[in-house]
């Protein structure tokens, strides 16, 4: 069989309830997967439902806070339905713990996903930094006694 020809036979294979054809060339075997766009939606929307269950980080705007479904480096995305065009100062959070203070722009619809990047991430502290060297020496407490 030459290398430029299709193969005479293809198998039909099965996953779950879906049929597959895959089609081989001398020497190449590729899988093709097609899917009813009724269930593509629906793995969509199960896919968003579970990026919605284990969101554990949020953004504090003001009063408002809204649920962090992505993060990376960058930056983050919200769900499209909940956020508006964030800009400006922001609070990231993992449950109650205060993360990052951020300056933030949106930077593009992505799907159902609203999409921002940061422009400044400072790592939040719960004390104010030293101004001078402490010893390694030095007692933690003051006892009396």
């Amino acid at each position: 069989m030459s290398g430029n020809k299709l193969a005479t036979k293809a198998p039909l294979d099965r996953i779950g309830s879906i049929p597959m054809l895959v089609c081989g060339v001398a020497g190449v075997s590729a899988m093709t997967t097609f899917l009813p766009k009724e269930v593509q939606d629906g793995l969509e929307q199960a896919r968003d439902r579970d990026r919605r269950k284990k969101a554990r980080y949020r953004v504090a705007v003001g009063e408002m806070t809204y649920r962090v479904l992505e993060l990376r480096d960058g930056g983050f995305a919200l769900d499209i339905a909940d956020a508006p065009k964030l800009r400006g100062l922001v609070n990231l959070y993992e449950g109650s713990r205060h993360l990052y203070q951020c300056l933030i722009i949106a930077s593009e619809e992505d799907g159902t996903l609203m999409r921002y990047e940061f422009k400044r991430s400072t790592a939040a502290v719960d004390r104010a930094p030293l101004d001078f060297v402490r010893e390694a020496t030095a007692p933690v407490a003051y006892l009396e006694g």
